[in-house]
């Protein structure tokens, strides 16, 4: 996107939505590339040409076997755990330290999970000028009847002029084995519901709250939606962490939530339903809670311990 263009569009938008461009075309420290920088300048900067490169460099943790042929070797999971974009890229570099640009096979990406789709995409957006935040919440093409754990890339369309959705893990072999008939540029909103709007239409009882989550592990429930609105509030505000962090007012597992936390997740979920409303009062709510915001050192849920959110 012309930088120009961007700032006239932003001149004349109403309701504080120049601040919001501004704050998520600027890098997060998550998403910054670092010595890495020059590499993102031979990279594409449309959505399809996102999706193109970050398809060809990373491969999906949980279907690279079945997929893609190759079977991940245990020391190379930890992969998965990377959280900045600066140490994806050390670890892409010493797998094929050819530019970024160059196709790897399936043994020459980085392993990583629909996260690390999501982190990559806005990465290079935000290096071309272009708004781009992650999203936490759940996708309704993977296991049907049910909405599965997901993050996916929201840009901004300039001839829309709205947020549209990209889903850069739905290659042409995801695609193939889904049925997947919509465009991965433009997801629909029936079929990924941000944490935000999980949470709201459950509590509307409009859905079953046992229907999102992680069907394979038998992890469901509106606690797990509830953990997914503070790491989407997190990543809404530049801290774009792993989907199985957890700290502060996370629900435990299989926990049944008080009337006082439903209160707390009900204005969690109003905060994100429209970021761009009051990015003020998002990114205050954020900054100022101790039950929301990111401390220094979170757990780890898969690797059962606590780790630095910079620790790799």
């Amino acid at each position: 996107m012309n930088a120009t263009i961007l700032s006239a569009q932003c001149e004349h938008d109403e309701g504080g939505q120049h601040r919001t461009f501004q704050y998520y075309t600027k890098h997060s420290p998550f998403s910054a590339p670092g010595r890495h920088s020059a590499l993102l300048d031979m990279l594409p900067s449309d959505p399809s040409g996102v999706a193109r490169t970050v398809q060809a460099l990373l491969i999906y943790e949980h279907a690279a076997e079945a997929l893609y042929g190759y079977k991940i070797p245990e020391a190379r999971r930890a992969e998965s755990h990377i959280r900045p974009i600066e140490e994806m890229v050390d670890a892409l570099l010493a797998l094929d330290d050819r530019p970024l640009s160059c196709a790897r096979a399936p043994a020459k990406r980085l392993v990583g999970i629909c996260r690390h789709y999501m982190l990559l995409s806005i990465a290079i957006l935000r290096h071309h000028g272009v708004p781009a935040r992650g999203r936490g919440g759940f996708g309704a093409y993977f296991n049907p009847g049910k909405f599965e754990d997901h993050w996916v890339c929201e840009y901004w369309n300039t001839s829309d002029g709205r947020w549209a959705l990209l889903d850069s893990q739905l290659d042409e072999v995801f695609i193939r084995y889904l049925g997947i008939g919509f465009d991965i540029q433009d997801v629909p909103r029936n079929q990924f519901l941000t944490a935000s709007d999980a949470w709201r239409t459950c509590r509307r009882g409009e859905l079953n709250p046992n229907l999102f989550g992680i069907e394979f592990a038998q992890l469901r429930g509106l606690w797990f939606i509830a953990g997914n609105l503070i790491r989407d509030l997190a990543t809404l505000n530049g801290h774009e962490v792993l989907p199985w962090d957890v700290w502060g007012a996370q629900p435990a597992p299989n926990s049944t939530l008080s009337d006082s936390e439903l209160d707390f997740f009900d204005e969690i979920a109003l905060l994100t339903a429209d970021p761009d409303a009051d990015f003020d009062a998002l990114s205050r709510r954020f900054s100022e809670d101790d039950k929301l915001r990111l401390p220094q050192t979170v757990f780890n849920s898969l690797r059962r311990r606590q780790e630095s959110v910079f620790g790799g």
